[in-house]
């Protein structure tokens, strides 16, 4: 049976959040961003192994961001230049110890507010897929195109697009194969590199609460969020 890890990059600095710590070590809550991702994942029991892949120069990393996980934490020190590489790293170091059809399950360390719930639900709706899949939800707003003066330069129709979260799901050696292959391009996520292969991955609707701290006034949504409960 393929066995399910979790892998969070973690080896940015988040320049949007116009911060002299990364965005992963913000203080949330009294403790670092990254812990609540490192919990999500680490407290699922289907997760066998969940793998942080730090920057090699890394100095705000303390075992306090991670809680007390034991064997089932291991923080990778070979981060690259970009995300696409951070991951492909990482990778490549799970390879050593799992299978290719064993599922990877990437998600940002600057998204805080993945709930038990959610995650559950894209392990049950993408672990019999063959391609695998992504946390998403249906854009809901109204979408303009700008143009260099930051003018509205059309309208774009919202039908059937989504905006992906994570985690995002898919087998070991397709990942891999995927970033692998990009030859120049730099992927804004795993499933648009999956996506070059020619294949469908599968959309599992998130949920809204699900953010990603980009900036300085998302730190404060996500911290509603928590307080509020998320589940």
């Amino acid at each position: 049976m393929p066995r399910f890890f979790g892998l969070i990059p973690a080896a940015g600095v988040g320049s949007r959040m116009e911060s002299e710590a990364p965005k992963q070590y913000l203080d949330l809550l009294g403790r670092p961003m990254i812990g609540y991702a490192i919990d999500c994942l680490c407290r699922n029991e289907a997760i066998e192994r969940v793998f942080v892949v730090l920057s090699p120069g890394d100095a705000h990393w303390t075992d306090d961001a991670a809680g007390h996980y034991g064997a089932k934490l291991e923080v990778l020190r070979c981060g690259g230049s970009t995300r696409a590489d951070t991951v492909l790293n990482g990778l490549k170091r799970l390879a050593r110890e799992a299978d290719g059809q064993d599922w990877v399950l990437v998600h940002d360390a600057a998204r805080p507010c993945l709930s038990a719930r959610l995650l559950a639900t894209l392990l049950r709706e993408v672990g019999e897929d063959d391609v695998g899949g992504v946390l998403a939800v249906p854009v809901a707003d109204t979408l303009k195109r700008a143009d260099s003066d930051d003018r509205v330069a059309a309208t774009v129709p919202r039908e059937h697009l989504w905006a992906a979260q994570t985690p995002q799901m898919f087998r070991l050696g397709m990942l891999i194969r995927a970033l692998e292959s990009m030859a120049g391009h730099v992927p804004t996520d795993e499933c648009s590199a999956v996506e070059r292969l020619g294949v469908r991955p599968r959309l599992v609707l998130g949920d809204i609460r699900n953010l990603k701290v980009t900036y300085p006034r998302d730190l404060a949504l996500a911290r509603l969020i928590l307080e509020a409960g998320n589940e």
